[in-house]
């Protein structure tokens, strides 16, 4: 008979309901010091319930390892590099979440009469000040909970303003190139979406917009620098054919990793973007959220901005709601405001100095890991990389491996896999962000891990294609999870007997 371990059990932990023991618990409760009462007598019998069927009954100390142990499983950014290429998973300063749980802050209510708010509504102006200032926009909008929910945002505006014109035209041209999230957009404020292809570059073909804008686009949706992590040079002259025949030019700003304090975009013509704050700003960030959206604009679509607005009066700060021109709320109260905090406080510790430093950090970072792999994964387009470096499985898929499995190889060599089979204009896309905060030698071993798999492929393909070996979970069939998931758990014996 083996006897286990506890590295098995660390490697191996059950789930808590199978850990209980009928009888145990984890606390204890002093003796009565006033009369009992009978809870159903007190409540009702309706609204009692005796006991939780199948509830895990455990030891406070088997409650506590547990999930300590369950806590060592998970990859975070405080462990190592999140390669993720458009996501900017990047290191989130503690500072920023020491201020975000300041009491006055943290503690404040929506609600709040103005005069007990002003600092929290100072907290948003200026907020509002620095990122006019980086953006190179004229005003801006807090309210929008998230990247796509700001594309949406900018889209109203645009229709609002164009209607204003007499004219909200039928179709948005959004570049292959562009986040997925834009023709969704587009597609929800009620426009066409027609697409606009790349050139061999990377970027943008401008005979192909030239021939496809005409009084029916309303407006451009590009993400510069895009998803292959290359600055569209041409944006300007995007800008004048848009602007030529009446249409628009949004910015997807999720990239702006890449430009804060090197590039403003209202600079080269952009009349509205948004920012993803969570990502460029520092907000940890993933799962779905917590995530904040702010859309600038220049000055002729200022009228449309959602209500409230931050005006100040006499040295007083107040919300403004009679601006007939709105679009109106685009979400309950003034935004998420513990992003707000935090972006505010990432702006204040670095300054226009740290910020444009961490721009360059985050370009170098990239351009250092496409020199270090280039010679063993295939580089797509040429053009200078920004935040983000695409490659493709081309010269491993001729042996069998895709990118797919050279991303779960990965994981045995300790790091989180980048972004995969994205962007789609590049087939087995290998897409990497290492943004600013990772130093030289955590890049040099992610940088050994990727051609140490390059040999692995030419020496030992089976062996990648099987990966991860090292996980507590080996490789999943993963159209079987997507096509008949399992969404009920099951007791270890009624599992055996359901199968027996």
């Amino acid at each position: 008979m083996i006897r286990k371990v506890r590295s098995h059990q660390t490697q191996n932990e059950p789930l808590i309901f199978e850990r209980s023991s009928p009888g145990k618990n984890g606390y204890q409760l002093p003796p009565l010091d006033v009369p009992a009462v009978d809870a159903a007598d007190a409540l009702g019998t309706a609204n009692v319930r005796h006991e939780i069927e199948g509830f895990p009954e455990v030891s406070e100390v088997e409650i506590i390892r547990h999930f300590t142990r369950l806590s060592t499983w998970n990859y975070a950014i405080d462990l190592g590099l999140y390669p993720l290429g458009s996501c900017t998973m990047k290191y989130n300063p503690r500072l920023n979440e020491f201020v975000a749980r300041i009491e006055g802050l943290a503690q404040a209510h929506p609600y709040q009469p103005e005069e007990l708010a002003q600092g929290a509504m100072r907290v948003q102006l200026q907020l509002q000040q620095y990122l006019c200032e980086a953006t190179g926009m004229d005003a801006i909008t807090l309210q929008p909970a998230a990247g796509a929910h700001g594309e949406q945002t900018g889209i109203l505006l645009i229709r609002a303003y164009l209607e204003s014109q007499g004219d909200a035209r039928k179709k948005v041209l959004i570049p292959d190139s562009a986040h997925g999230t834009n023709p969704a957009t587009a597609a929800i404020a009620g426009y066409e979406v027609e697409e606009i292809k790349s050139n061999s570059q990377g970027m943008m073909d401008l005979e192909a917009l030239e021939k496809a804008v005409d009084e029916s686009v309303a407006a451009l949706m590009v993400t510069n620098p895009n998803t292959v992590g290359i600055f569209e040079q041409d944006i300007t002259k995007v800008a004048e054919i848009l602007h030529s025949r009446g249409a628009q030019l949004y910015m997807d700003g999720a990239n702006m990793n890449a430009l804060v304090g090197i590039a403003r975009p209202g600079d080269f013509g952009v009349d509205v973007m948004h920012l993803n704050l969570h990502k460029t700003f520092s907000t940890p960030h993933g799962g779905g959220g917590p995530g904040a959206g702010p859309v600038a604009v220049k000055s002729h679509l200022a009228p449309y901005l959602p209500i409230p607005r931050i005006v100040e009066e006499d040295g007083l700060l107040h919300y403004q709601y009679d601006l007939e021109q709105s679009i109106g709320r685009v979400r309950a109260y003034y935004g998420n405001f513990g992003v707000l905090v935090r972006a505010l406080a990432y702006i204040l510790a670095h300054g226009g100095d740290g910020l444009r430093n961490a721009t360059i950090d985050a370009v170098l970072n990239a351009n250092y890991i496409r020199g270090g792999i280039e010679d063993r994964y295939e580089l797509p387009f040429k053009a200078p990389s920004m935040h983000e470096c695409v490659f493709s499985d081309d010269k491993q898929a001729k042996l069998g491996v895709k990118t797919g499995d050279i991303a779960k190889r990965l994981i045995d060599y300790g790091f989180h896999p980048y972004t995969v089979s994205f962007p789609m204009i590049v087939h087995g896309a290998l897409m990497i962000e290492p943004t600013e905060t990772e130093s030289k030698q955590e890049l040099d071993l992610f940088i050994d891990a990727l051609r140490s798999i390059a040999d692995e492929v030419e020496s030992d393909p089976e062996l990648v294609k099987t990966a991860p070996h090292t996980t507590r979970i080996k490789r999943v069939d993963e159209t079987r999870a997507a096509r008949r998931p399992v969404l009920r758990w099951k007791p270890a014996v009624e599992e055996k007997q359901a199968a027996d």
